[in-house]
């Protein structure tokens, strides 16, 4: 047994031997460099340098799940809608970060979608009217399946520049303090932009801004006729026709009744951005600001006419110009203004605060936020069922009796403390 043993160690040392001088004979290759992931501090927590560039990105998101149910005593006698909903939400946000020369140049985009189901009351009409939701159209799907993509941000930041969507600089309370953003105020979460902001002074800036008025629109109200063989008198048009013909009276029998009639276009279309400026003060104790708007509102030209002396469309738009409507085409230029105030109150709570602001406007409902009762683009609307009146929140009207566009006034004031 003693000799077996020795035998089978020899041979392992043998072998142990011969293949080190084998391996002594190979060429040797160096591993190759591992770039590992390195931490960025210069812009806070979260931010990591992307492999290979100077650029900082900061990758976050969310998922948020919902179950709803409402109550009815309806027992679908009239045909009752569903008692149950799902939602399901998700976000993205990328923030990136380049430091130049010329200070940083930042990119940043954040992502929405959702899908809901089930009763009506999940189902978001803004998000449909605001042009980034689409209904399900399945077997028994319609009305209950909607599903949307909304590019919440995606804006470009270099050198006093903001250029892309991105919050309005009238903005300053937008719903900070809120869940579902349910006080009065302009709040429009994104629009389309191109800002350029000056900072001097000790905590001042000052921001000029080019807007897009199609997110802040709320149409005419007018008698137009919304589509071929619909009647007239149907009231605010909440969707955007090719032409939507509302009618000037331009003569009247001894009772009043018309007896002649011009049809303009009520379309609004998009010729100006709507003008921001701000003016803004930050400090420890909080933050303060003014802001104002202008924005165009217009009617189109002359379509056609009714029992016009002469039956002409020259002489119909003739009439129309004796009232100085040209040939039915104007611009009225609606305006607001806003004054804002945030107090940080540590002294009674950590992250204890406070925000007092005010906002008046003529033919700008979107930006004094008076339709934040009712929603969004909604130009006629109740506030709880039974009210004997409407709320007519369009912008303007246009006066069948002297063709003239009427901007509408609103303001809006808001306390809220966290």
């Amino acid at each position: 047994m003693k000799l077996v043993k020795s035998l089978l160690l020899g041979s392992a040392a043998g072998l142990t031997i011969v293949g080190g001088a084998q391996a002594a004979d190979l060429p040797v290759k160096k591993a190759a460099p591992i770039e590992y992931v390195r931490v960025c501090t210069a812009y806070g927590a979260g931010f990591f340098y992307i492999p290979g560039t100077d650029t900082c990105l900061r990758v976050s998101g969310r998922a948020r799940a919902e179950y709803g149910y409402i109550g009815s005593d309806n027992r679908r006698v009239t045909g009752g809608g569903d008692l149950s909903g799902f939602v399901g939400l998700a976000r993205f946000a990328f923030d990136a970060r380049t430091q130049t020369g010329y200070g940083t140049l930042r990119a940043f985009l954040r992502l929405d979608a959702a899908s809901r189901t089930g009763h009506t009351k999940t189902s978001s009409g803004t998000n449909l009217r605001g042009g980034y939701a689409f209904s399900g159209t399945g077997q028994d799907a319609f009305g209950r399946i909607q599903n949307f993509i909304n590019v919440d941000k995606a804006f470009i930041q270099f050198a006093g520049l903001t250029a892309g969507r991105a919050s309005s600089f009238y903005d300053f309370y937008a719903a900070d303090y809120e869940i579902i953003g349910s006080s009065l105020g302009s709040n429009m979460p994104s629009t389309n932009l191109l800002a350029y902001t000056q900072k001097f002074g000790d905590g001042f800036t000052a921001t000029i801004s080019m807007e897009d008025p199609n997110y802040r629109k709320n149409p005419l109200f007018t008698n137009a006729v919304p589509a071929a063989g619909a009647a007239a008198g149907t009231g605010a048009l909440s969707t955007v026709l090719t032409t939507a013909p509302t009618p000037i009276i331009l003569g009247t029998d001894a009772l009043g009744n018309a007896t002649s009639v011009a049809f303009i276009d009520a379309v609004q279309r998009s010729r100006l951005p709507d003008f921001v400026g701000s003016l803004r003060y930050d400090a420890p104790w909080g933050s303060a600001q003014l802001s104002a708007a202008v924005r165009e509102i217009n009617v189109g030209g002359f379509i056609s006419s009714v029992g016009v002396p002469g039956g002409s469309a020259a002489n119909a738009q003739a009439l129309l110009a004796a009232r100085g409507l040209g040939d039915g085409v104007q611009t009225e230029y609606g305006w607001a203004v806003q004054g804002g105030v945030k107090f940080n109150l540590p002294f009674i709570a950590p992250g204890d605060g406070i925000y007092l602001q005010g906002s008046y406007g003529e033919g700008t409902s979107f930006y004094t936020g008076i339709n934040r009762f009712t929603a969004g683009y909604l130009a006629n609307a109740s506030v709880y069922a039974g009210n004997p009146f409407n709320q007519y929140l369009a912008d303007a009207v246009v006066n069948p009796l002297s063709g003239r566009i009427e901007l509408s006034s609103s303001f809006t004031a808001v306390a809220s403390y966290l």
